[in-house]
């Protein structure tokens, strides 16, 4: 069973498509096909979650326009590169700019069902971290001030005599915002309230800030 999700297949050339969604199919791969990168923009507010299956040189919008634009949109579509001999350059660019893999022609039925399982797969992956992060910042929202402040003193590792010196409270009182944190936070342990923060992009804060009430 292939990893799931769409792979969009995106040349001007009629035949090459054909070939590439027959090959996919076949493949057990769920594939739809577009003759331009206008086409696909045009369906990206609906487009079905997956990866992007682009030749470099395309009239119109090409391969590398394409990937600038999915990135303006954040639109978290992992890229292969279909390139001629001619066109590693600026395959090599499109790497550049974020593509996963590309494919020299003529390549291999197996090396584009690799790539195109390897773009699937990090597709979900990203899926699954985007909804993780998602998650812990709904947590971190529902701190308050002051136990957010006790939050980034323990990522940085401040023992709680140091986060209570420098938030002006006592070390006990530091102790109930730790506990309170843990709960709302739904860790399971300082190494994994830190890592919350890390997925959060939380370290570059932790440092306490100067005493304020909460």
């Amino acid at each position: 069973m292939q990893s799931s999700g769409m792979v969009h297949v995106i040349d001007d050339d009629e035949a090459l498509r054909e070939s590439l969604s027959f090959l996919l199919n076949a493949a057990k791969f769920k594939v739809r096909a577009y003759e331009s990168a206008e086409a696909f923009l045009d369906t990206l507010g609906h487009a079905e979650p997956g990866c992007i299956i682009t030749d470099v040189r395309m009239p119109g919008i090409t391969g590398l326009e394409l990937i600038r634009r999915l990135k303006t949109n954040h639109a978290a579509f992992p890229v292969i590169v279909i390139s001629g001999h001619a066109d590693v350059p600026l395959a090599v660019e499109a790497m550049k700019l974020g593509a996963v893999e590309f494919l020299e022609k003529p390549f291999e039925d197996d090396a584009l069902r690799s790539a195109v399982l390897g773009a699937l797969n990090r597709h979900a992956q990203d899926s699954k971290r985007d909804l993780e992060r998602s998650i812990i910042e709904e947590r971190i929202a529902a701190l308050s001030q002051r136990q957010r402040q006790v939050l980034l003193g323990l990522v940085a590792g401040h023992p709680n005599k140091t986060i209570a010196f420098d938030l002006g409270i006592s070390p006990r009182t530091v102790e109930i915002y730790r506990a309170n944190v843990m709960t709302k936070m739904q860790a399971k342990s300082l190494s994994d309230l830190v890592r919350m923060a890390l997925v959060a992009g939380l370290l570059n804060e932790a440092t306490v800030p100067s005493s304020a009430s909460g």
